[in-house]
């Protein structure tokens, strides 16, 4: 195996993943490029980055993240950065949703959970260092209708970082979050345009982020801030300061 260094970013065939993906490519990591169903997406973006890896997986599922991890040993040989990416959401007010949908969106949790165990037990113990970092939410602060399991995981993602930072004390393992605000990404360009607006009124620098600009935060948790442990760096356009 080469010593070049290993990232590995859950959900990461489109929006913000894909932009963690290239940006880690970039400042030298061998890319594993995860996704669960958006194989096409995956194929293309690992057409552009030299040396990375493709990785599909169910993470609520157990079973495939035990495989993940083999494959991940199989091609790689180690991890040292984990980029806990991949996410789900229904909108729906709580009334009208149904159990189902609140554990297809809470399960994710349990994920990321399990991956993070997994990557700790088998790589970053036995080298005592590494880098996990969560990609959380601003509305996991802020709260937003329409999106209560979903706006609880986010929150929860930062408790774990807290939680797990401190766990690890004493090793050269750092757990950190990123918590966008929002984001132009395929999922934002579907609102209809009165939302957009109430949005944009809601954001200092009147504009939404771009995919870009979180992955440049989640650049400097992998390879410099060697003294950030156990934050959330917010990257918001300053809608919310923490």
């Amino acid at each position: 195996m080469s010593e070049q260094p290993v990232a590995l970013v859950t959900g990461a065939a489109t929006g913000i993943g894909a932009a963690c993906a290239r940006q880690l490519c970039a400042e030298g990591f061998r890319v594993g490029v995860h996704y669960r169903s958006s194989a096409e997406k995956a194929k293309k973006l690992l057409a552009e980055l030299p040396g990375a890896f493709g990785i599909q997986a169910d993470l609520t599922v157990s079973e495939e993240v035990d495989g993940l991890m083999g494959r991940l040993k199989e091609e790689a040989g180690t991890v040292d950065v984990l980029v806990n990416n991949a996410g789900y959401n229904i909108n729906a007010p709580m009334l009208a949703m149904k159990l189902e949908q609140y554990d297809a969106v809470a399960a994710m949790a349990r994920g990321t959970w399990y991956l993070s165990k997994g990557v700790l037990r088998r790589f970053m113990l036995r080298k005592n260092r590494g880098r996990i970092i969560n990609i959380s939410s601003v509305v996991g602060h802020t709260g937003n209708p329409g999106q209560v399991p979903y706006t609880m995981v986010k929150a929860g993602l930062d408790a774990f970082t807290k939680s797990l930072a401190q766990e690890l004390a004493g090793r050269e393992i750092l757990v950190n979050s990123v918590a966008p605000g929002f984001i132009d990404t395929e999922m934002t360009e579907e609102l209809p345009d009165e939302v957009k607006a109430a949005i944009l009124a809601r954001i200092p620098q009147g504009r939404m982020g771009r995919a870009e600009e979180v992955a440049d935060a989640v650049a400097f948790l992998a390879t410099r801030g060697h003294y950030v442990n156990g934050s959330v760096l917010h990257v918001n356009g300053g809608m919310y300061g923490g």
